[in-house]
């Protein structure tokens, strides 16, 4: 395979720092927050689908090259993580299913976000709009990169750079770890493998407190400058210090994989038992002030009852408008909530007439081909039958033809018996008168 154009994806700083999220409003800790959130859920997602560790290093170099060229406000990024493990499934010769990778990260999002763990149904219309759009993303993706999607890793150069450098053998893991904690930064955007590889031993040499050789230098064997690798220690320093990225939703766009219908129920039944509890107490709160004038006015007991009165009143229709409200309020919901039932109801009832059709189809089939069997067997059985026939009318034939050759044949043969056995008596005759001498 020729690839062309291998190493021309590299940022500097300056365009790391008005990036189409920059532009879009989104800060830097928001943006890095995400980026580091959208690789772990490439990491988490490899692992469950059991990819090798090259497919999520992939995915994760996909990931930061495309949020380079586009916003976070405006492609979401558990989506786009999606796509990325996808795609680079298939660029890594590891592919999986898209059914596959969508029941992943929707497992994934309901476990993260406490939501309950619902079956993705693959008739569903959720999951053929998820498949849609795991799609269009990696178009997207593809067009965005020109359809280079070459990458190089630094893991291929570690183990080379240390047995170059005679460095113990535990040194080799802390490395390689290192290596794919880099992936979550956009180390991979700024520096070449190379030098990413040097960064990552020169900070294990340093955690395992190993001597290099700095007389000549020894990252200038393998291409590299004391400043990219000071760069690339303070990164991964700067990543050690965060805490766990959690999800910001900057996107405009649906985001969720999972459905989050119930979620939803939830807080709707939550806003209304408030609303049912709060209001008549709010309603009160409006009604004491009129009442206080009118209580404090009175002066006989007539009037101090046709205030009670008219303050008992009050409250009765303050609690009737507040009952109004919280039922309106239902019958919103309901309403709201009617269609989607309406419409799921229709899909399963469409789906089981389809069944019902399928079924009476093999039904069908199955009949017709025991009637065709049936005719062949009847077919058969007269074949049988004529060719039973022909073969009794020839032996008929040849057994009255025997019949009459023998009856030919008989006389001739009983006239030959007869002279035979003349014969034989005249010869004995001769042979007891005419002795031999």
């Amino acid at each position: 395979m020729i690839y062309t154009a291998i190493d021309t994806f590299y940022l500097t700083d300056e365009q790391l720092k008005n990036t189409p999220s920059r532009k879009d409003g989104i800060d830097e800790a928001t943006e890095t927050t995400l980026r580091i959130y959208g690789c772990d859920l490439i990491q988490e997602s490899g692992i469950l689908l059991k990819l090798p560790q090259a497919v999520m290093a992939t995915g994760q170099v996909l990931f930061h090259r495309f949020f380079c060229k586009k916003s976070f406000a405006k492609f979401n990024v558990k989506r786009v993580a999606a796509s990325c493990v996808w795609l680079a499934s298939k660029l890594e010769e590891n592919p999986r299913k898209a059914k596959h990778v969508l029941m992943v990260f929707h497992r994934m999002e309901c476990r993260r976000e406490n939501l309950p763990l619902e079956h993705l149904d693959i008739f569903s219309k959720k999951y053929s709009e998820l498949k849609m759009d795991l799609n269009r993303t990696e178009r997207h993706l593809l067009k965005e990169m020109g359809f280079i999607c070459h990458v190089e890793h630094p893991h291929k150069f570690i183990s080379n750079y240390l047995a170059t450098l005679e460095t113990p053998t535990e040194l080799t893991q802390e490395a390689w770890n290192l290596a794919n904690d880099s992936l979550r930064t956009t180390l991979c955007v700024r520096f070449k493998s190379e030098v990413v590889a040097c960064g990552v031993v020169y900070a294990a040499a340093r955690r395992f407190q190993v001597p290099l050789p700095e007389n000549p230098p020894w990252w200038k064997a393998f291409d590299a400058e004391k400043s990219g690798i000071d760069e690339v220690c303070r990164v991964l320093a700067h990543l050690y210090s965060l805490p766990r990225a959690q999800y910001i939703p900057v996107c405009k766009d649906g985001d969720s994989f999972a459905t989050s219908r119930q979620a939803l129920d939830s807080q709707t039944q939550q806003i209304s038992k408030e609303g049912m509890l709060n209001g008549p107490t709010a309603n009160n709160d409006k009604s004491t002030p009129k009442e206080a004038p009118a209580v404090a006015n009175l002066d006989s007991g007539g009037l101090m009852k046709g205030a009670i009165s008219k303050v008992v009143l009050d409250k009765l229709k303050d609690a009737k408008k507040s009952d109004d409200e919280t039922n309106s309020v239902l019958i919103e919901l309901e309403e709201m909530r009617e269609p989607s039932l309406k419409a799921k109801a229709e899909h399963s009832g469409e789906r089981n007439r389809e069944r019902e059709r399928a079924k009476a189809r093999d039904r069908d089939r199955g009949r017709d081909s025991d009637r065709e069997r049936e005719r062949e067997k009847e077919v058969e059985r007269e074949r049988e039958k004529v060719k039973d026939r022909s073969y009794r009318s020839k032996d008929k034939g040849k057994d009255s033809g025997g019949h009459s050759e023998k009856s030919r044949h008989h006389p001739s043969r009983d006239r030959s018996d007869y002279h035979s056995s003349s014969y034989s008596s005249r010869e004995k005759d001769r042979h007891r008168h005419h002795p031999y001498t």
